[in-house]
């Protein structure tokens, strides 16, 4: 039986814990550990303000019998003490043999380097897709471990390319040095510093290719514009929070390539950031492709990207803001840096209501990062001092495809103060190599899904009626997943890193990042209640100056939260269960989803036969039929079953993924003919008549469907206030300009 504390007093609680560290600490250089994950710290295992222990859901890859401390915030979780005694027997009995079969000796924490890492990456290769990489990391004679970055920051898993990784050698004192991959840890490196070095010089090629771990480095180069996450151009030492290890970066870029980034230039203080503009590549000095940069620590390394390209602009933002803010755009054309002056104007207002909003600023310049490109990979990451955004080569100059992208910016800088600055313990890790845990993620990505849609439509990069569409769109895909009645949306959290970039079959049973669209809901639901309990004299604006700009301006620090870090400020605005709202809206396994702040703010989620303006973006972007809400399909542009619902009437049926509707109607597919099946089944008793390939077999399926189109809208509820309209009212004088970036032709 599993063993529990709920129990015991708190001072028994605490000998017990300060029992487990004794055990814990002599497992710490164990591969065991990473059962676990990584090592909690005494005040974070004592934030809990009471002995109330909170259940949640916490998955684990093993049948390890866990206990959970009811002193501990609501993401801990500790294996039980005589497990840990358990393991340290096993350990020392397995010992002796391990030492046998002479492998590389756990080694314990190295030492922070007393110079920095001198770190130099040629670009020149780029437009044919390989960077070449050296580094000079200051070593001492004996054994040393190398690790390449494994975790990366707003990727919540371990996407690190290390299998682009290719011709590595590892050179000290002249010779060319054997190294030894670690067999469990495929991104450490073992290797033997000789005696008399005091450097290692490290080369290696990047191949930004196709790869296996889901990096977004694998096409982020092309004959014109390049997009470099610093992750994937950098080993270190082992066992040192990256924090405290410096590297001095630099850079030689293609020919004429102009280029931005948050880093500063060698020799000048920060706040500045650092670009240069593209040139004809006329120069005969090739000290002008290069590119020198002050010495920062590898973690802001990391969190610092560049982007470059043959055609390259920068535009000053807000003036008179301060600190200074860019957009920084690399294209594939030189006409495709003309950007709508409704679109610089949006972007500018964004930094003023973000500003208005968050009561502060964490970063001594932001570089807005934007490559607009068919030919390298969409992107959104967050950065503390900049956001590496990619969209299509005519993402924000197509009204179409602006409308779709409309709330990338504001999402993305909204992570410097809700992700980066203000961060969930569990992802607040030290190094790259210490897994992350992400059941706060529907705070980290939900509340940022919530802020980016709000703030795009008070900035203008959305109009209101675009707003209202976005969010009725993902009000339709939460309320349409059975999954949810098997797994919750802190579940989709905890999972993120086996949950993200799965396949489109099956999608609404098994789900997927649902902490993105429901986290925004139950942040609306929160916003609308506070309104509610308030008689509308407070927000979660409120909310908002006081969880993420607490401590004022700063520079790019984290400051770590949990659980009950959010309830003590949601109290702070005002008194309310919100320990209770949060945990009933998280471990939910209701049908529908949580459409009580669309309910409050004066709407109600309805469908009618015509698709709003945001779902016909989608629909000409994407392709095929979205028949979720009618049949229960959603179809690819060439007949091919994409998803289907469970339970619906597709699934009845006997439909699945992967299958091919090859006829409608005795008519051969098309998307048009779809259509119009569905609409012609509304005055017609005749069953909707499907021939569907399935490998080399084909069958007859008749639907009995007579209800046409369902697109998703929000519908005005004349008699409740319109707390909707008013949340993304503007904080700050919006532009003169009557359109929006979105809209302006």
């Amino acid at each position: 039986m599993q063993s529990s504390v709920e129990s015991y007093p708190k001072s028994a609680v605490e000998r017990v814990m300060k029992m487990q560290d004794a055990v814990l600490r002599g497992l710490w250089f164990s591969p065991i550990w990473r059962l676990f994950g990584s090592w909690p710290s005494n005040d974070a295992r004592k934030s809990s303000q009471t002995l109330a222990r909170r259940a949640m859901i916490f998955p684990m890859h093993t049948r390890l019998p866990l206990q959970r401390c009811s002193a501990c915030p609501r993401s801990s979780a500790f294996p039980s003490l005589s497990l840990l005694l358990a393991m340290a027997v096993l350990l020392a009995s397995v010992a002796p043999a391990n030492a046998a079969k002479k492998k590389q000796p756990i080694q314990p924490p190295a030492a922070t380097p007393s110079t920095p890492i001198l770190l130099h990456v040629d670009m020149t290769d780029a437009p044919r897709h390989i960077l070449h990489v050296q580094e000079q990391v200051p070593a001492t004679a004996g054994a040393m471990t190398l690790e390449y970055p494994e975790w990366i920051p707003g990727n919540h898993r371990p996407t690190g390319p290390i299998d682009n990784v290719a011709g590595l050698f590892i050179r000290a004192n002249g010779q060319t040095l054997p190294w030894r991959r670690d067999e469990v840890d495929m991104y450490g490196v073992h290797v033997d510093v000789p005696k008399g070095a005091s450097t290692l010089d490290v080369n290696f090629d990047f191949l930004v290719a196709p790869g296996a771990t889901g990096a977004g480095e694998d096409r982020s180069t092309s004959k014109n514009l390049a997009v470099v996450e610093w992750n994937s151009v950098v080993m270190y030492p082992a066992g040192i929070p990256v924090r405290d290890i410096s590297i001095t970066p630099s850079m030689t870029l293609p020919a004429g390539w102009g280029f931005g980034t948050a880093l500063t230039f060698a020799g000048q203080g920060p706040g500045t950031g650092a670009s240069r503009p593209a040139s004809d590549g006329s120069t005969n000095s090739s000290a002008s492709n290069d590119a020198s940069f002050a010495t920062v620590s590898v973690a802001q390394l990391v969190d610092s990207p560049i982007i470059m390209g043959r055609y390259f602009r920068e535009f000053p933002l807000a003036p008179g803001v301060t600190p200074n803010h860019y957009l920084d755009v690399a294209a594939d054309a030189p006409e495709d840096l003309e950007l709508k002056p409704a679109m610089l104007a949006a972007v500018t207002q964004l930094v003023h209501e973000a500003g208005a909003l968050y009561r502060s600023r964490h970063y001594t310049t932001y570089h807005f990062l934007l490559s607009l490109s068919d030919q390298i990979r969409g992107e959104g990451l967050e950065h503390h001092q900049s956001s590496d955004n990619g969209v299509e080569e005519h993402g924000f100059s197509d009204p179409q495809l602006a409308l779709l992208n409309g709330d990338l910016l504001s999402h993305e800088y909204t992570h410097s103060w809700n992700g980066k600055y203000r961060r969930p313990i569990g992802l607040a890790t030290p190094d790259f190599k210490t897994p992350m845990r992400g059941d706060l993620l529907w705070v980290y990505e939900g509340m940022t899904q919530y802020w980016g849609g709000v703030l795009a439509a008070r900035s203008g990069l959305w109009t209101p009626e675009q707003y209202r569409e976005q969010l009725a769109f993902d009000a339709f895909l939460m309320d349409n997943r059975p999954g949810r009645t098997w797994r919750n949306v802190e579940d989709t959290a905890v999972a993120a890193q086996i949950l993200r970039g799965g396949s489109t079959w099956w999608s609404t049973w098994r789900l997927g990042q649902d902490y993105y669209p429901e986290g925004e809901l139950i942040w609306l639901d929160a916003d609308t209640t506070i309104r509610n309990l308030t008689h509308n004299q407070k927000s979660l604006n409120d909310f908002a100056a006081l969880f993420l700009g607490v401590g004022g301006n700063t520079g790019p620090i984290t400051l770590p939260y949990n659980f009950d870090d959010l309830v003590a400020t949601l109290n702070k605005v005002v008194p309310y269960d919100w320990r209770g709202f949060l945990t009933e809206r998280l471990d939910s396994h209701a049908a529908h989803a949580p459409l009580g702040g669309i309910e409050h703010g004066g709407y109600r989620l309805t469908y009618t036969e015509q698709p709003t303006d945001f779902e016909k973006a989608m629909l000409v972007r994407n392709g095929g039929v979205d028949a979720i809400a009618s049949l229960g399909l959603r179809i690819g542009s060439t007949g091919s079953i994409l998803d289907v619902l469970m339970h619906s009437l597709a699934y009845q049926a006997g439909l699945g993924p992967g299958e091919k509707i090859v006829a409608v109607d005795n008519m051969a597919f098309t998307v048009a003919r779809m259509k119009a099946a569905l609409r012609t089944a509304k005055t017609s008793q005749d069953p909707i008549e499907l021939i569907v390939s399935n490998t080399d077999e084909f069958q007859v399926v008749r639907l009995d469907y007579h209800g046409g189109e369902r697109y998703p809208h929000l519908e005005r509820v004349s008699d409740q206030p319109d707390l909707l309209d008013q949340i993304i009212q503007p904080l700050t004088k919006p532009p003169a300009a009557a359109t929006t970036a979105a809209t302006k032709q």
